[in-house]
């Protein structure tokens, strides 16, 4: 059978730096910082007192106050940066064939707020069970699809991806592989996380895996820097729309760039912290590349994983230098998470985003918050460090890992005919 080509056209993001694709693309590139104090919660006892909040952001200016009841906030997210994603791709709805768009929505906990506040409640009382009717539909992490496939119509397949911070790289690959068979046209791909609550920053503070910089918390995020100290946890969403490129061209829609190459493997060593060598990083971009078809010298960009942990940096260096070997110091490096934060499941979506815009504005976002070299890091790599840098970008690679041992590379092409 005929494999088809699949193309973006549509994109959205709700961010710590701007709720909205363009604002998002402006303070990547303005180098902002997206952490601060925390204000979800009262953090004053907890080991980590900041993180890359979402801002401004006010639920019943897209939600009446019925339907805010019933989303948790990371379904919230999820739903306006999916409606941000069909409106930019221009989706005439009456139009298509609506059994033909199908929804992969990823998150890496999904409603924890939801499952907090419901166990609390219980806890505080004598033991009767009274739980909120919504408890489950608000904290099963597939709900998102469903709720994206009830609002416009979606009857193509529909269903969750979740494989921990890889989660919404996952579902991309997912809506590549289904729409190269044939099995549908468009998708709504994407991811979103809400875990900036006591148990998220209590879970990650027990594990030692996010920072504790309470006293500089937007220079917290360090990707390869000597003095990183962990990760900073974030929150969002963002959603790609995947389509078939005939199905594009026909009813004339603008496109982003096309996604040529993907890459899924298992570290099978860990069940946190990642090879030490990088092995499943290198083999899951060497199979996306494979699949593209590309050469290792015609990767011009690679927005890594990079989340400012002592050991994740490392690896993921490691895997870049021995995969690309002579290439590997021409290669425009950068870490986004050093203004976003990491947004777990929502990671590989929001990261996708920046990739896509780098390649269709031939300008790389830089990676913030770099101090001092590593000794343990190969200094020959391009990091981007602190400045965006324009330059001619036809082919940007896309790294998200997670616990777990879970590995995700999405390749972006610009588009030609």
């Amino acid at each position: 059978m005929k494999l088809r080509r699949v193309v973006v056209t549509g994109l959205g993001a709700l961010t710590p730096l701007g709720n909205t694709v363009p604002a998002y693309w402006e303070g990547l590139l303005n180098g902002v910082s997206g952490a601060d104090r925390i204000t979800r919660f009262d953090a004053e006892k907890f080991k980590t007192q900041f993180a890359c909040e979402v801002k401004g952001f006010d639920p019943l200016q897209f939600f009446d106050r019925k339907e805010v009841r019933k989303f948790d906030p990371y379904a919230q997210y999820g739903m306006v940066s999916a409606d941000e994603a069909i409106k930019d791709a221009g989706l005439d709805l009456e139009k298509l064939n609506l059994e033909n768009i199908g929804v992969i929505w990823a998150s890496g906990i999904g409603g924890i707020l939801t499952f907090q506040d419901e166990v609390t409640e219980f806890a505080k009382g004598d033991g009767t069970p009274r739980f909120n009717p919504f408890f489950i539909p608000k904290m099963i992490a597939d709900i998102t699809a469903g709720h994206i496939s009830i609002k416009y119509g979606f009857r193509g397949p529909n269903f969750a991806t979740v494989s921990a911070c890889a989660s919404s790289a996952n579902a991309i690959v997912d809506a590549f592989n289904y729409i190269k068979l044939g099995k549908a046209d468009v998708f709504i791909a994407g991811g979103s996380e809400a875990a900036v609550n006591a148990p998220g920053v209590g879970g990650f503070n027990a594990m030692h895996a996010i920072s504790t910089r309470n006293d500089d918390p937007k220079t917290a995020s360090r990707p390869f820097d000597k003095g990183r100290d962990g990760f900073v946890l974030g929150e969002g969403g963002g959603a790609l729309i995947v389509e078939d490129l005939e199905h594009a061209l026909a009813r004339g829609a603008k496109i982003y760039a096309e996604i040529v190459g993907t890459g899924l493997t298992a570290d099978a060593y860990h069940m946190t912290g990642p090879h030490p060598e990088g092995d499943g990083a290198r083999r899951a971009m060497r199979i996306a590349i494979a699949e593209a078809g590309l050469q290792l010298n015609e990767i011009d960009h690679i927005n890594t994983h990079g989340t400012s942990t002592p050991l994740g940096d490392i690896a993921e260096t490691k895997a870049i230098t021995n995969l690309f070997g002579e290439h590997a110091p021409k290669i425009n490096i950068n870490s986004t998470k050093s203004m976003t934060g990491h947004l777990l499941g929502a990671a590989g979506a929001v990261e996708a985003i920046a990739a896509i815009l780098a390649v269709q504005n031939d300008i790389i976002p830089p990676t913030i918050n770099h101090f001092t070299d590593d000794e343990d890091i190969n200094n020959t790599l391009n990091f981007t460090f602190n400045t965006a840098v324009k330059r001619v970008v036809n082919t940007a690679l896309s790294n998200t890992f997670g616990f777990g041992g879970h590995n995700a590379t999405l390749i972006f092409k610009k588009y030609s005919a």
